[in-house]
């Protein structure tokens, strides 16, 4: 029987629809929460174990109460042995290091744990390269590799060694970035340590690739390909990205490169939105609405990290003809063949996304990619 500790960060991710850019601190999630952020920490983690649950895998799960892991256990009628709570109603890094601790003592053969870099950094902190790991993806913008690409694909490495099929161990990089600078639009990201996870490569995230010489001319390209391709009336949600920054300053705007812009008739009508600002906008706009993104280099995401503020209901709503995909060529060549990936956090939204998009690579240039990972989707059928 497979001992599996569970970790959920709670309050992973709570800032990426409100346009906070991130959890740290306990200022911010009160911000966020006052901002009516969801928390769906504990949700993505449910996603992931469904899997054992449906294959009814032999499993023994162990962790914190409550919102840290017993409750989510606990609904999915999964066994479940508490080690202990947090030590209050808001749990902090403190309680995810003291649970780490606590899942190392009990012996268990995996820790899954859901969360954003923080949650990572924590965890390699208290128990460093002692226990393997799985990373949930539940933060706004993840940088480390020891994540899986999706909840789903978590929950299909799980499934495998819940099954008695091993997997090569394989030290993955754990980085962090500093928020505030991220912010104000900064990208300060560094290694920080390693954690030890099962290699399955066509389920695990790459490490976020944000060094990488950038083609500028190519960019510029791709700019002027989609100006020519705009509409007067037509609402353009521009999601954040060096290459979408590139586009905005073509046009002479002033807007955010971490962030979500709106446009209309060539003009910036609202910068660095929320989730709600998107809807109330989209609500009042009688025209077609597009959204204009580009995928995170090295780990391929179109959506799902660092652009939550693009909610499922808000992509549903645009549909699938109205999303333009912008990318380099070099940024693809990047992938080494691997899919463009989503995690719109709607698991049936990413079956209906997944398939070949046309992707904007230069000016009245295209090419047909792969999006969205079908072995997943086929599993999560």
């Amino acid at each position: 029987m497979l001992k599996l500790g569970i970790i959920i960060n709670p309050y992973a991710g709570i800032g990426g629809s409100v346009a906070l850019k991130g959890s740290d601190g306990r200022d911010t999630r009160t911000l966020a929460l006052a901002r009516g952020a969801p928390l769906r920490a504990a949700e993505r983690m449910a996603r992931a174990l469904a899997a054992i649950a449906h294959a009814q895998a032999p499993v023994q799960l162990f962790g914190f109460d409550g919102a840290m892991g017993g409750d989510t256990a606990r609904a999915l009628g999964l066994p479940f042995a508490s080690l202990g709570a947090p030590a209050a109603a808001q749990s902090d890094d403190s309680d995810t290091q003291q649970a780490a601790v606590r899942l190392l003592s009990a012996g268990v053969d995996v820790i899954a744990f859901a969360g954003g870099d923080g949650t990572a950094r924590n965890i390699a902190d208290a128990i460093g390269l002692a226990v393997p790991v799985v990373g949930v993806p539940a933060g706004v913008k993840i940088h480390s590799g020891v994540y899986a690409n999706t909840p789903e694909a978590a929950g299909h490495i799980l499934q495998r060694l819940a099954q008695r099929q091993w997997a090569p161990l394989v030290e993955r990089e754990v980085r962090d970035i500093d928020e505030q600078a991220f912010r104000a639009g900064m990208v300060r990201a560094k290694h920080y340590s390693e954690l030890l996870v099962p290699e399955e490569p066509q389920w695990l995230q790459e490490v976020k690739n944000a060094g990488a010489a950038v083609d500028e001319l190519q960019q510029l390209d791709v700019a002027a390909s989609v100006i020519e391709q705009l509409d007067d009336d037509v609402l353009y949600l521009v999601g954040p990205g060096s290459t979408t920054k590139v586009l905005l300053e073509q046009l002479g705007l002033v807007g955010t490169l971490l962030g979500v812009d709106v446009l209309r008739g060539g003009e910036l009508i609202a910068s660095d939105v929320t989730a709600d600002t998107i809807r109330r906008i989209m609500g009042a706009h009688q025209g077609p609405v597009r959204i204009v993104v580009t995928s995170i280099g090295g780990q391929g995401h179109i959506f799902g990290r660092g652009n939550q503020q693009l909610a499922p209901d808000i992509i549903a709503q645009v549909g699938r003809d109205g999303i333009m995909l912008i990318a380099t060529t070099e940024k693809l060549q990047m992938l080494n063949g691997r899919p463009l990936q989503l995690d719109t956090n709607d698991p049936a939204l990413d079956r209906q996304l997944a398939g070949f998009f046309p992707v904007i690579t230069g000016y009245q240039q295209q090419i047909l990619y792969p999006v969205g990972d079908t072995a997943i989707n086929e599993t999560a059928l």
